[in-house]
């Protein structure tokens, strides 16, 4: 939609055609329904691929400042939180009304339930075959989404044009996901919620790791460190490599600290169960587990602790290990890593290097982020810098 304003703007006529009955499904999705539609942290460590560096060029022509105007032009206020910009209203919907409103002002054609049945490039453009008949237009943008979320509509349908077209795809795979792990003390500790860090770690060797709330699953992990280092896991696992993770639940300590603080929680607890000396520092479920898997009675007397076994219950806390089997899927997943390779886009214009006028934006292209409106920031930079560019190549 971005990509069709952007385009419309600079004086071109535009056409959508879009597979699903409605444009722009998946923003109400975003941000728990509140669309967190950019965020004023920046920097490479926000975006993810085989090139991350490849966004630099887009957000300085189109960045934060930008779409913070863009869309308040279209009539959503602004309301920052810690850096998090959501629209006043605190509903999602509003940003895609916003767009929708402005599609119609351009009178941009927009064609709903309307599959493509094959692109082809011709001598003055291009050649959309589609289940409405054939469209002809001197420029084209793929901005069909990658494969998260695919009710939404980004399922992967148009890779099969890109392809016949000539680009390479470098292999989708869920990110922004919870992980599923193989140990069975999950069932036990499911809706837990904590502070943690978790490192994920690729045969032996660290990969990706992130720090915040925690929540364990009746399969494995989930909340917003999770989603951060899962493309990782999910990509490591499409080669068929050796996935675990370590979850560290008192990340503010050193083993040694930890340790200290145990050993004064069991002497000052003298007569007190191992269990009720540890309320207050960990979550009920989760001293269960802990005893459990260091098998230690949770009656046992505080004070048998002091025996010389302190260290080691300290390390388990620390370096909780779990293998990871699987991400939940793309169903699950609220971003896809992979897509496009970037090495085929000029990343100042956003058109192939193989096919003149053809253009990419959003998440078809190889660039992912992380949590917190970096994705919705790729692909409001990415279409507006591609509509740009489309348009001045007419």
């Amino acid at each position: 939609m971005v990509a069709a304003i952007s385009a419309a703007r600079r004086g071109s006529e535009v056409i959508i055609i879009e597979h699903m009955e409605r444009v722009g499904r998946k923003i109400l999705s975003t941000g728990n329904g509140k669309c967190n539609y950019t965020n004023r942290r920046q920097g490479l460590r926000c975006y993810r691929g085989e090139n991350p560096a490849f966004v630099l060029p887009v957000l300085e022509q189109f960045g934060v400042e930008e779409t913070i105007a863009f869309f308040k032009e279209l009539g959503v206020f602004p309301r920052e939180r810690d850096g998090y910009f959501y629209p006043a209203s605190g509903q999602a919907s509003s940003v895609l009304d916003v767009l929708r409103m402005e599609l119609r002002r351009l009178q941009i054609e927009i064609h709903t339930d309307c599959a493509i049945t094959s692109v082809q490039r011709t001598k003055h453009g291009f050649d959309v075959r589609t289940t409405q008949g054939a469209f002809r237009a001197r420029q084209c943008i793929f901005a069909c989404g990658g494969r998260a979320f695919p009710k939404s509509g980004s399922d992967g349908s148009a890779y099969p044009y890109i392809e016949k077209l000539g680009h390479t795809l470098i292999e989708m795979v869920p990110a922004l996901v919870p992980m599923k792990a193989k140990q069975s003390f999950f069932k036990s500790v499911a809706g837990i919620r904590a502070d943690a860090r978790i490192c994920l770690y690729r045969n032996g060797k660290q990969i990706a790791k992130d720090r915040g709330e925690i929540q364990l699953t009746q399969t494995g992990v989930s909340g917003i460190p999770a989603f951060q280092v899962s493309r990782y896991a999910a990509r490591a696992l499409a080669k068929k490599e050796k996935v675990r993770a370590e979850l560290d639940f008192a990340p503010d300590l050193s083993e040694e600290e930890l340790a200290a603080e145990l050993t004064a929680r069991f002497a000052a607890h003298n007569g007190k169960s191992l269990e009720e000396s540890l309320i207050g520092f960990f979550p009920k479920k989760l001293i269960s587990l802990f005893l459990k898997e260091n098998r230690l009675p949770l009656q046992e007397k505080a004070e048998w602790m002091l025996n010389g076994r302190i260290s080691s219950f300290a390390r388990y806390i620390k370096h909780v290990t779990i293998d990871v089997t699987e991400t939940e899927g793309f169903d699950r997943a609220q971003s896809s890593a992979g897509g496009v390779d970037t090495k085929e886009i000029n990343p100042k214009t956003l058109e192939s290097y193989l096919v003149q006028g053809l253009f990419f934006a959003g998440e078809v292209v190889d660039i992912d982020g992380m949590c917190g409106g970096y994705n919705l920031q790729w692909a409001w930079s990415s279409g507006y810098v591609a509509g740009m560019h489309a348009a001045d190549r007419k």
